[in-house]
């Protein structure tokens, strides 16, 4: 009779326990390199090894447009996403400048910016449309478009060669859809989630709340994330969140940017959530709801540098002390192996 396996939570637990005793008997006082050592045992756990290796780190971008940025929720013209893809492939944009700076790969995709397919060869198409429709009269998309936003993620993160991803975003119109996923999924108010987004002023942050307000009266009782998705995402969002499921499924670490990239982590960890263990969550961002969706998720971001850009600079910025924190794990001597007195 073969023996029987041990519970998937027992080896989970034990894994931890040994990720945490080589953590404690590194050359240094227990927990002095504070959250370091909570990143470094997340990924030990996550990658079920004690000399994990993290060295290198990838960027996607999507871009898509939103059929709510007709109705008045953004201080800027929709025209600006396919405007930014073209400042993003040129190398001028704050996420390509650090990514740059940071030795970090960058790939930019079009997920269904609105006008013409771009032909830029630097590009990669996997659009799903022109953009979505306005969820404030309709699903933003069908049941097929988002189910081949999700598939088209998952087949880039699973074949991209980085030990890390990171994901951004372009898309005008954006944080609405953001929003209205975050309040969907977890129960937070629009009171709490709505903000200035790109930088809309105190009327414009009125219209927007009360646009949002009347969407979601639109909507019934939604019994899956993939239905949340389809009502109130933006192409983009559901190629991110695809990416995030076949990034941990490939056994990649996961960066998560901003406010978007979270509402985009929050619909695929409640698809799978198994896949949440992958995420580090790199910075909490100004915009309102983003510290009030991080909490409700009760994840601890890395850095708080005020920044309410996208694109996945937060995550660029974070993927430095990703890298050291599995270097710590990997390679930090032992008291024993050092020869180092431990504490009395």
């Amino acid at each position: 009779m073969l023996p029987e396996e041990p519970p998937a939570g027992a080896v989970i637990a034990d894994l931890e326990s040994e990720v945490w005793r080589a953590i404690d008997g590194k050359t240094k006082p227990i927990g002095s390199l504070g959250r370091v050592e909570e990143i470094a045992a997340q990924i030990g756990m996550t990658l079920g090894t004690l000399a994990p290796r993290v060295e290198t780190c990838a960027l996607t971008i999507f871009a898509a447009d939103h059929g709510i940025a007709a109705e008045g929720v953004s201080a800027f013209p929709r025209a600006v996403t396919r405007q930014m893809v073209a400042n993003f492939l040129a190398g001028g944009a704050a996420a390509t400048v650090i990514a740059a700076s940071l030795g970090v790969a960058v790939e930019v995709v079009d997920a269904g910016v609105a006008g013409e397919p771009m032909t830029d060869p630097k590009l990669v198409s996997r659009r799903i449309g022109a953009g979505t429709r306005s969820f404030l009269r309709e699903a933003a998309m069908t049941a097929e478009e988002c189910a081949a936003a999700l598939a088209s993620g998952r087949e880039l993160a699973a074949r991209a060669r980085a030990d890390a991803l990171a994901f951004g975003e372009m898309g005008i119109g954006n944080t609405s859809a953001a929003t209205m996923l975050a309040h969907r999924l977890t129960g937070l108010s629009l009171e709490a989630l709505v903000g200035r987004g790109t930088g809309l002023d105190a009327a414009g942050l009125a219209r927007k709340a009360a646009v949002l307000a009347e969407a979601d009266a639109r909507v019934g009782a939604l019994a899956t994330p993939e239905e949340a998705l389809r009502e109130f995402g933006g192409f983009e969002i559901a190629m991110m969140a695809g990416a995030m499921l076949g990034a941990a499924e490939a056994g990649k670490l996961v960066l998560v940017d901003g406010f978007i990239a979270t509402s985009a982590a929050l619909v695929a960890e409640r698809i799978a959530p198994e896949a949440r263990r992958a995420m580090i969550f790199s910075h909490v961002s100004a915009e309102a709801g983003h510290r009030a969706l991080l909490e409700r998720m009760a994840a601890r971001p890395i850095l708080s540098l005020d920044m309410r850009l996208g694109e996945g600079t937060g995550a660029l910025l974070a993927w430095p002390i990703v890298k050291a924190a599995a270097a710590v794990l990997r390679d930090m001597a032992s008291f024993e192996s050092a020869g180092v007195s431990a504490r009395l």
